[in-house]
């Protein structure tokens, strides 16, 4: 019966910060250092390491796409939103006369600071409003034709 071959020696110089790095991974895995790097060296050297490599970067690219999709979206409800109560509260409100207006600007300090503690109440507990809206319906016009 023929023997194994026997490994080889390879003596190689590696960076203080890389030995290192080596050192405390082999000894949180329990294995010695020469296992480590072989086993590195062989991933390196693998013809296949370069597709793992593509895919995991191709998943990760995925992943940041589908999140800045969902911020696009966020963010045109926001716009959305603010141009419609604008847009409503400009039509609807009329102008005030000079006393009324003074105490108007008194009243709309009370006014802010109840929606600023409402609006923290419901980013603390309630649902979002993109949670809110379908991304199922079909857009209309101004006229309300599809």
């Amino acid at each position: 019966m023929a023997k194994p071959p026997r490994k080889q020696r390879l003596s190689v110089y590696l960076d203080p910060k890389v030995m290192s790095r080596l050192a405390e991974h082999a000894a949180r895995r329990d294995y010695s250092r020469s296992l480590v790097a072989e086993a590195a060296i062989a991933s390196f050297l693998s013809p296949d390491a370069a597709e793992r490599q593509e895919a995991a970067i191709t998943k990760r690219l995925d992943q940041l796409d589908r999140r800045i999709a969902r911020q696009e979206r966020d963010v045109g409800i926001a716009v959305e939103t603010l141009a419609v109560f604008v847009r409503f509260w400009l039509a609807t409100t009329p102008a005030l006369p000079e006393p009324a207006a003074q105490a108007a600007h008194a009243k709309a300090g009370e006014r802010y600071d109840a929606f600023v503690t409402a609006l923290g109440r419901r980013l603390a507990r309630g649902p979002k409003l993109r949670q809110e809206i379908s991304e199922d319906i079909i857009p209309t016009d101004e006229s309300g034709v599809r």
